[in-house]
Order: structure tokens, then sequence, then C-alpha cells
């Protein structure tokens, strides 16, 4: 397969802050709203973590030559998948054909230039799927295979780089079903869905087929978060009938939710907020299948991951814990101990996007996940 020379994304401020995957960030300076008749389960303290003075762990590449890797999983094969944003393209849609994203964020471009890698045990990338669209905004972003899930030994993906507003109007953004052979077909529409089912709080900086991040698989059914919108769906794969799990913004506001996560059958987000970054003010919530929201930890930055070990304690994966704007060689991950303590395991990050702990223990890690250099990595830690 020929390579595509990447066009990376600029390091503006400006650019930067639109940089993170397409968010929605532009309310630069909106304040969180208080959750709307939520309940706690327990409000942490502002205090200096233990990662202050404790000695992180050192990483290894595991795999590399990867177009802006995203989220992961492992297969049945116990090979890893990997979600990739691609190079973007010069395909474009019109605004008499549908909304377009306002300036300066806007007008999308796109390509067939997202995909889907494969990385055996020993870290080998191959290429299972591609041609999926890859939208590029106005400043240099890229969007578009955002993660991946099995439900049994079936593989779908989550396609954030389509939609008309986004410039490729033949591909909605939704959840394909990827073949055995790399051959994948759109089974559920979110576009069609968002523009028929608004949530109560649109974002100013509005993206009418939204930024889906996060997907995961839990008894046969697919959950996935939009960021810009602010919500969380359930998907039944066989019929992508989609379902509302919870309007994030009518509960919290704009506080952009990002990372899923499960934990004996219950679901977790966790949230990137807005910019400027005001570090130690994100969260991860708690969500159970009646859209009851409940704060589980706070005291977090600019969260992108998020998963559970196997002993149930939670780790958080920061993109930069910085004040100001996302700045390079700041990402981090953070372990919560079970008696609410924290312990700093990953850091001097670059821009990581994703994290997942895989069948042998080890955590995982998407890095250089957008902005250059590329190409992008994933990172392997032995965590103790």
């Amino acid at each position: 397969m020929t390579e595509i020379t990447l066009r990376p994304p600029p390091l503006s401020p400006r650019g930067l802050l639109t940089a993170v995957l397409g968010l929605g960030l532009l309310a630069a300076c909106e304040t969180e709203p208080t959750a709307n008749n939520q309940a706690t389960d327990k409000q942490p303290a502002i205090s200096d973590l233990e990662t202050e003075s404790a000695t992180s762990l050192t990483p290894t590449v595991f795999a590399t030559n990867l177009r802006f890797p995203r989220g992961f999983t492992f297969g049945p094969d116990g090979k890893l998948y990997v979600a990739e944003a691609g190079n973007g393209g010069s395909a474009h849609t019109s605004p008499s054909q549908c909304e377009q994203v306002e300036p300066p964020v806007g007008p999308y471009t796109n390509g067939r230039t997202a995909r889907i890698s494969r990385i055996d045990a020993q870290g080998h990338r191959s290429t299972f799927a591609s041609g999926f669209p890859s939208a590029q905004n106005a400043l240099g972003d890229v969007s578009g295979v955002s993660d991946v899930a099995f439900v049994g030994d079936q593989l779908y993906a989550l396609v954030q780089g389509g939609g008309c507003s986004h410039g490729r109007a033949d591909v909605p953004a939704g959840i394909a079903r990827v073949s055995s052979s790399g051959d994948w077909t759109i089974v559920a529409d979110l576009s069609a869905y968002q523009h028929a089912n608004p949530v109560a709080e649109p974002p100013a900086d509005f993206e009418p087929d939204g930024s889906w991040y996060s997907m995961l698989s839990l008894d046969d059914k697919l959950f996935a978060v939009d960021a810009n919108h602010g919500e969380v769906v359930r998907v039944l794969p066989g019929s992508g009938r989609i379902h509302r799990v919870v309007d994030v913004s009518a509960k919290l506001g704009h506080v952009v939710p990002t990372a899923l996560a499960q934990l004996n059958g219950v679901l977790y987000f966790g949230n990137l907020g807005t910019f400027p970054i005001t570090p130690r003010t994100q969260k991860v919530w708690k969500l159970q299948r009646n859209g009851t929201v409940t704060l589980k930890e706070g005291d977090f930055t600019t969260v992108l991951g998020l998963d559970f070990d196997s002993r149930g304690r939670m780790y958080v994966l920061e993109t930069s814990h910085v004040r100001g704007f996302p700045t390079p060689g700041t990402g981090r991950v953070v372990r919560v101990t079970q008696e609410g303590g924290r312990r700093l395991i990953v850091d001097n990050l670059f821009f990581p996007t994703a994290m997942r702990f895989g069948p042998d223990g080890r955590l995982y890690i998407s890095n250089k996940g957008f902005g250059p250099p590329q190409p992008g990595e994933i990172l392997r830690v032995e965590v103790p």
C-alpha cells in the first residue's frame, strides 16, 4: 500500500486549540455549570498529588508508523487494532448541500485516508481496513476513525470523519461494521441521529456531525460518546438502532466528554473541558444505564483516556496537564488508589489520545495522537 505524506497541523496557540481532535473547544472561556440535581459519590479535595514527588515508569515503543493514532482494542486473535485519523484530503461540500462548520475551524475538506491498523505481538503493523473518511479542518486538524471495538468476533469502527459538514456527503459520521477482509459498511448513522435528536445545550462551536470520540462494547451493545454535542449513546449493532443514554450537555453543560470506560458493567467517562486549560478542574463521572450521572473523581486535567486494571484501580490519561494551551511533552497517566490517593504512572507523553490495558496486563497508550511530529506510536508500560 502506498504511504501518503502527512500534512501536520500548525502548532500555533489557535491551531493547538482546535488540534485536540475537533472536540468543541472554541468556547474557550466557558465556566462549567454545576450539575443539575446530581448526586455525588465523593467530593475529592484539591491537594497536591502524590505524583509531584513520585518516579514515573518508563514506557517502551510497542508499534509505530501510525497516522495520528486514536482509540484501540485487542481482538479475539490477540492482536491490537488501532483507529487512525488519516491525512485528510481535498474533497469538500458546499453550504447549498448542508450546514457547514463555521470559520476559523471550518470549512472542512476530506479524503479517504483514515484506516485501521492491526499490530501483532512483535509490534509489526499492517493495514487491516482502509478508505475511511478523514476530515481536515481549516486549521489542519484531522479526524477519521476515532475508536474500534469488538462485539464477539465482529469488529466495529467509530467513524468520526464522516458527514456532510466534514466535507463528505456520501459517508455519514457513524459506526461501521468491518469484515475480516477489511471491507466495511456503516450500520448506524450517527449524523442522521444527531440531526433528528439535538441535545438540550448545543455548544457555541457547534459541529453538525458531531465529534464522536470514544466507543466500547458491553453486553453485546456498543456505547459511544460525542464530545462536541455532549452525549453518550447506546447502539444495537445488529439493527443499527441508536438510543441516547444521557444528554451530558443538559446535566453538566459543555464539559466536552471524551474517554469512555467500564468496570463491572458500570460505565464511566472523563471530560476534557474547555480552553484555556485550568489544571485540576476536570473530572471522571459514573454513568448508570438509566442516565444517572454522579461524580466519581475530580482534580484532573484534559482527560482523553480512562481505564481500570485487574484490581479495579482507575487510570486517567491527561493529554496536557499545564495551564493555558496543550503543550508537547506534558501528557501523563495518573493512577487513583482505592483509598483515593494518586500516583504518577507515566509522564512526559506527547499529546496522547487513548489508553487501554491489554490482556497481558500491560498498559498501552496512543502517543503523538495529534500535532507534529509524526508518525504516531503505541507505547507499552509494565505497571506494578
